[in-house]
C-alpha cells in the first residue's frame, strides 16, 4: 500500500511539474502595457489646425519625448514631412484659422481682415498680406473681440466694460459704465450715522469746508462727463458681471448678472507632498447645490434705459417635474418657480433678431427664444423638454451648437427630438422649424462655409461605430459622404474649403494625421506614430457585435476570443457612463485594450459591452437609467454573462467584471446585487454613494437627494454591501478629487461591520483620478491579474 501511496504522489509530481510547459503564454506583459504611451505605442498627433493663409497644417505632436511646450509641429498644404516649429516661430503664431461662424464679426464682411485677441492684447490680421497689428498694449485684458459691421471699427470687453475703437485714427470710446454695488442707495447713511456726520460738520469748521469742496468737485465732475455725452451708468447689484456685449448697430447692451450660491466644498488630503506636511486639496460640492441667482439685463442706449428681463415669463418655468407629481408633491406659483439659466442673446449679423436660449436647473428644459429688447419679451422658438435630462451630442451645457445661418433671418441649432441628436433651422420672425437631418444616427461638430451655401459635419450615418465627414446643403437635403475608410475621425476644414485635415484611428492604429481633397479619397498620410516594436504584436480588433438584451434592445459588444480558450471571461466595463467604448477607432482605454489582448493570449474571452447610458446610440438608450443606476446598465452585463455562458459555454462563476469610475460603480453594484453572474471583480476609483458625487453629472440622472432619496438608494453600492459573495478588489488613487477616497474608505468600513472578508482595498498616495506614472498602473494591473487569475482563471482558488 505504502508502494502505491508513492506512485500517486510521483505521478502528481510529474503533472504539476509539467503543467507550466503546458501553460498558455503571451509575448505581452502588463510592465511593458503600462509603461509610458509615448515610449512603447508612440506618440499620436492632436489638435490640428490650418494658418489663416491656409498653406500650413499645424498640429500638436511629440514624436521625440520633448517637452509638451515644443510639440507644435507643421506641414504644407501639399504634404510631405511635418517639421517640428521653432519656439521662435510658435510664438509668433498669434492666429489660426477657427471656422467662419458667420454673425460673429471674427471676420470682416468680406473676410479680408480678422480681429483677435493675444496675451490679453487686441490685433487685426489682414489675411490677404498676412500682416498684423497690434492694437493695444497693456495690464488689462482685453478678450470678445469683434468688427462693426462694416469693418471700421472693433468693439471689445476690457475690465468689465465695453468699448469702441476706430481703426482709421484709433480713437477708443467707451460704451458702458456699468457698476456693482446699489449705487446712492448703499451711499445713504443710517440715522445715527447722519446724525453724527452733521454734528461732526456743526463742531468742526474744518470738517464742514472739506465737505462743501468735496461736494463742489463732485457736482463740477459731474457737469464736465454730461458735457462729454458719458456711457449711463448703472449699478447691477451685487454678483458676478458676465456676457457683456452690444448689439451690432450699437444700440442694445446686454449682460447677466450671476449672484452664485453658497456652495460648501469638500476636500481631500494630499499625504505625499514636496515638504513633507499633509496638505488639504479643495475639491468639488457634493450633489445638491443651489442654484446661481441669474438675471439678464438688456440696457437700450437710444432712451436711456437699463431693465431686467422677466426669465419666467417663458412657458413651462413654473412646471414641476413629473417624480415629484409621482410622489404626491404640491407646490404654489412661488415654490414652484423654477431656477433658469440664460446664454447669449446672439445677435443675427445685422442685429435685426437676437435669440436666448434657457435652461432650467433641473436640466429637464431647454428653450430657445427670440428676445424683443426693446420691451425685454421673451417668444419660444423652440422647447426641448425630457421628464430624464437634456443631452446628447451639440446639446449639453449652455447654448450648445447654435448660431445664424448667413442669410440672418434663421438661426440653428441641435435637438434630440426624434431621439438622436439632430441638425435644425428655425426662421426666427415666422418660428418655422425645420430638420435638416434625419435617421437613426447622430451628427456632431456641424460648420458651415464661407459662403453659406454648404454645412460640414461628422456623423455616425451608416454605423455607429465610426465617424464620416459628410458636406450637405445649407438648407438640408441630400448628404455627401467626403470620407470612406471605417474608422473614428475629426477634422478641421481648410479655409479654401477644397481640403480637409483628419485626424484619423482604427482599433489597432493609433490617431494619425492626414490630408484629404474635399472631392475625392484620403491623398496624404501625414504622421507616422507607432514604435516598430509595438506594431511588431499582431493586435486583435475584437468582433464589433451586438447581442439581444433580456428586454428585447439590441445591446453592442466587443468580443475577443482565444484560439484556445481556458473556459473563462472578463468584462470590461468603461467609465463616464455616457461615453462610446465600441466603436472603430483607437480607444481611450488603450491600456485596458492591450491588457485584454494579453488575456487573450492566456486563453481568457473578453467582452466589452456599450451598456444602456453610453454615447453614440440616441436618447432612450442613454436615459434608460434615469433615476435607477445599476438597473438596466447593469442588467447589460447580466445578460451579457448569459450571452458568454449560452454561445461560449463560460460558467458564470468563471466570469470576471472589473472597469474604473463608472465602471467601477458597475462592478460593486454587479457583485453586491447580482453574485450569481459573476465569479469576482475589481472596482477601480469607483463610487459607492451617489448621494457624495458631484451635482451637474449626478441630479441629471437621480434628481437630488432630498427630493428623491430612493433613487439613491437602489443606485448607490453602500447600501446593497451585504450582497458580497466573490472576491472584490477595490484600487483608488487618494489625491482623488473627483470620485474622493472618502467614497471607499466609507463602504470599507461598511465591509467591516458587514463581517466581509474576501475583499482587498489597495490606496495610491499620488494619483489622481485618472493614474499619471506607470508605476501606478502597473501595480494596479499586477493586482487585477491576479484577482483574475485566483478567482476565475485555471489556477482559480477552489
Amino acid at each position: 500500500m505504502r508502494h502505491v501511496t508513492i506512485a500517486i504522489l510521483s505521478i502528481l509530481l510529474v503533472l504539476c511539474s509539467a503543467s507550466p510547459a503546458t501553460a498558455q503564454t503571451s509575448d505581452l506583459s502588463i510592465e511593458q502595457i503600462m509603461q509610458e504611451a509615448e515610449t512603447w505605442v508612440g506618440a499620436w498627433p492632436s489638435s490640428p489646425f490650418w494658418s489663416e493663409d491656409g498653406e500650413t497644417l499645424y498640429f500638436q505632436w511629440n514624436p521625440n519625448g520633448a517637452f509638451i511646450s515644443d510639440s507644435l509641429f507643421a506641414v504644407s498644404r501639399t504634404g510631405g514631412e511635418p517639421e517640428q516649429v521653432s519656439p521662435e516661430d510658435r510664438r509668433a503664431l498669434r492666429t489660426f484659422f477657427s471656422g467662419w461662424a458667420h454673425g460673429t464679426h471674427r471676420y470682416t464682411a468680406d473676410f479680408s481682415r480678422k480681429v483677435f485677441t493675444d496675451g490679453g492684447d487686441l490685433f487685426v490680421m489682414d489675411r490677404t498680406s498676412g500682416e498684423t497689428e497690434r492694437l493695444t498694449h497693456t495690464r488689462s485684458s482685453v478678450n470678445n473681440a469683434r468688427f462693426s459691421p462694416d469693418g471700421a471699427h472693433v468693439l471689445y470687453r476690457q475690465g468689465g466694460q465695453l468699448y469702441k475703437m476706430t481703426l482709421a485714427t484709433g480713437t477708443i470710446q467707451q460704451l458702458t459704465d456699468l457698476r456693482s454695488g446699489r449705487g446712492d442707495q448703499e451711499d445713504t447713511p443710517s440715522e445715527k450715522e447722519a446724525w453724527l456726520e452733521q454734528q461732526q460738520q456743526d463742531l468742526f469748521d474744518v470738517l464742514r469746508e472739506r465737505a462743501e469742496e468735496r461736494e463742489a468737485r463732485e457736482e463740477q465732475r459731474d457737469r464736465d462727463q454730461a458735457a462729454d455725452d458719458p456711457p449711463p451708468t448703472f449699478h447691477y447689484g451685487h454678483g458676478n458681471l458676465q456676457q457683456l456685449q452690444i448689439d451690432p448697430t450699437e444700440r442694445f447692451v446686454t449682460f447677466t448678472r450671476v449672484e452664485p450660491g453658497d456652495r460648501e466644498r469638500t476636500q481631500v488630503m494630499d499625504y505625499v507632498t514636496d515638504d513633507g506636511y499633509a496638505e488639504p486639496l479643495n475639491a468639488r460640492p457634493k450633489v445638491d447645490v443651489p442654484a446661481h441667482g441669474v438675471a439678464l439685463f438688456v440696457q437700450d442706449l437710444q432712451r436711456d434705459t437699463t431693465f431686467q428681463v422677466d426669465l419666467h415669463q417663458i412657458e413651462g418655468a413654473y412646471d414641476v417635474p413629473p417624480f415629484l407629481q409621482e410622489q404626491g408633491v404640491e407646490k404654489d406659483s412661488t415654490e414652484a418657480k423654477r431656477d433658469l439659466s440664460v446664454y447669449g442673446p446672439q445677435w443675427s449679423g445685422d442685429g435685426a433678431h437676437a435669440v436666448v436660449v434657457l435652461r432650467a436647473h433641473d436640466n429637464k428644459d431647454r428653450w430657445i427664444a427670440r428676445l424683443d429688447a426693446e420691451t425685454g419679451d421673451l417668444t419660444v422658438l423652440d422647447r426641448q423638454h425630457d421628464e430624464a435630462w437634456i443631452a446628447g451630442p451639440g446639446i449639453g451645457w449652455g447654448s450648445g451648437t447654435s448660431g445664424w445661418l448667413p442669410d440672418n433671418e434663421h438661426f440653428y441649432f441641435q435637438s434630440e427630438a426624434t431621439g438622436y441628436s439632430h441638425l435644425y433651422t428655425v426662421h426666427v420672425a415666422s418660428g418655422e422649424i425645420r430638420q435638416l437631418t434625419e435617421g437613426d444616427f447622430e451628427i456632431f461638430s456641424p460648420e458651415i462655409s464661407q459662403d453659406g451655401s454648404t454645412w460640414y459635419f461628422l456623423s455616425s450615418e451608416g454605423s455607429p461605430f465610426e465617424r464620416h465627414v459628410y458636406s450637405m446643403p445649407i438648407a438640408g437635403g441630400e448628404r455627401t459622404r467626403l470620407t470612406a475608410e471605417a474608422g473614428m475621425r475629426t477634422f478641421a476644414l481648410h479655409p479654401d474649403e477644397d481640403q480637409l485635415a483628419t485626424r484619423f484611428s482604427t482599433i489597432t492604429k493609433p490617431w494619425e494625421i492626414y490630408l484629404k481633397n474635399t472631392g475625392g479619397e484620403d491623398r496624404e498620410r501625414v504622421t507616422h506614430s507607432p514604435t516598430e516594436e509595438w506594431l511588431a504584436y499582431p493586435w486583435r480588433e475584437g468582433e464589433l457585435m451586438w447581442f439581444e438584451a433580456s428586454d428585447g434592445i439590441e445591446v453592442p459588444a466587443q468580443l475577443f476570443v482565444p484560439e484556445e480558450p481556458n473556459g473563462a471571461a472578463v468584462h470590461f466595463v468603461h467609465g463616464a457612463g455616457y461615453l462610446q467604448n465600441v466603436h472603430k477607432g483607437w480607444s481611450n482605454y488603450f491600456r485596458e485594450f492591450m491588457f485584454h489582448n494579453m488575456l487573450t493570449d492566456l486563453g481568457y474571452t473578453v467582452i466589452n459591452v456599450d451598456f444602456r447610458a453610453s454615447a453614440g446610440y440616441g436618447r432612450d438608450f442613454r436615459t434608460a437609467i434615469y433615476r435607477h443606476m445599476g438597473g438596466r446598465d447593469l442588467q447589460d452585463y447580466v445578460d451579457a454573462s448569459q450571452y458568454l455562458e449560452a454561445e461560449h459555454g463560460i460558467d458564470p462563476q468563471r466570469q470576471f467584471i472589473y472597469g474604473g469610475s463608472y465602471g467601477g460603480f458597475i462592478t460593486l453594484m454587479a457583485l453586491f446585487t447580482e453574485a450569481d453572474h459573476f465569479g469576482g471583480g475589481a472596482a477601480l476609483r469607483s463610487v459607492t454613494d451617489w448621494a457624495h458625487y458631484n451635482h451637474g453629472y449626478t441630479s441629471n440622472i437621480l434628481n437630488t437627494p432630498v427630493q428623491d432619496s430612493m433613487a439613491y438608494v437602489r443606485s448607490s453600492p453602500i447600501y446593497h454591501a451585504e450582497g458580497l459573495e466573490d472576491p472584490l478588489l477595490m484600487t483608488h488613487g487618494l489625491v482623488d478629487t473627483n470620485v474622493q477616497p472618502q467614497d471607499i474608505f466609507r463602504l470599507s468600513q461598511r465591509l467591516i461591520e458587514l463581517g466581509k472578508t474576501d475583499w482587498e482595498l489597495a490606496t495610491y498616495p499620488l494619483e489622481p483620478h485618472g493614474f499619471q506614472t506607470p508605476s501606478g498602473w502597473t501595480d494596479q494591473y499586477r493586482r487585477i491579474f491576479k484577482y483574475i487569475e485566483d478567482s476565475v482563471g485555471p489556477e482559480r482558488r477552489r
